[in-house]
């Protein structure tokens, strides 16, 4: 039994609320059971160093995790002066797996920003980072297509995460704390809406782990992401 009482292949509740600030091209609230991020998205008319001329777009991110996003207040990394290792890895994660969903040419020369501040933590905050982050980033552009700045849509297919493990011996979709904190086998998976892979992250925690299980976790990212795909496509309205 789940300590929650999920099903093995039950997601928490997701929900996404859009349009939840008021200067960001784009930005939603995304909770994935008590897991609540929020995520803006900024456009501007440059793009970084190694690109510039190019005429392609890049798209990126920032993420960071509020002080009481925990149960006990975590230092904010401004105080300390530098971001921490986790902080890096997790904000170059969310910006490679959003590009991956992007063509990079019709965004024409110009730069999409995506924060993600985790509000409140309960396990999966990249996924939900990612899953979110995409809203966000469709906002921003079809505010471009609505101005005539891109004439297609850049956005190829909707991009979304989530965890998968193996807690108790059995293979369960959507950790959160408590399962991730005991699972003896930890993955994130991002995917394409088309099922395509981006990038998967699996590590034995406590125990290793068979090809029959990893099977068994990537049978359950693809209708994970599915699900999370159609909460995406009712945020938007595609």
């Amino acid at each position: 039994m789940r300590p929650s009482g999920r099903k093995l292949n039950e997601m928490r509740s997701v929900s996404i609320e859009t349009g939840v600030t008021k200067h960001a091209e784009g930005s939603c609230l995304i909770k994935m059971g008590d897991t609540h991020v929020l995520c803006t998205a900024t456009i501007e008319d440059r793009v970084p160093p190694f690109i510039k001329g190019s005429g392609l777009g890049w798209v990126t991110a920032e993420y960071g995790m509020l002080p009481r996003s925990t149960s006990s207040r975590m230092r904010r990394e401004a105080a300390t002066g530098k971001q921490g290792g986790r902080t890096v890895e997790i904000q170059r994660l969310i910006g490679r797996a959003l590009r991956a969903g992007v063509d990079r040419v019709a965004l024409g020369e110009r730069q999409i920003t995506i924060d993600c501040d985790v509000i409140q933590a309960d396990g999966g905050t990249r996924c939900a980072s990612i899953t979110g982050g995409w809203v966000a980033l469709r906002l921003a552009v079809d505010k471009l297509m609505k101005a005539g700045l891109v004439t297609s849509n850049p956005l190829v297919d909707p991009v979304a995460a989530v965890s998968c493990g193996i807690y108790a011996g059995q293979p369960v979709l959507d950790l959160d704390y408590p399962e991730d904190s005991e699972a003896g086998v930890d993955g994130n998976f991002i995917m394409l809406a088309s099922g395509r892979l981006i990038e998967v992250q699996m590590s034995a925690e406590g125990a290793t782990y068979s090809r029959d299980q990893m099977n068994q976790l990537l049978d359950l990212a693809e209708k994970g992401v599915a699900e999370l795909v159609v909460a995406q496509k009712a945020a938007v309205n595609a």
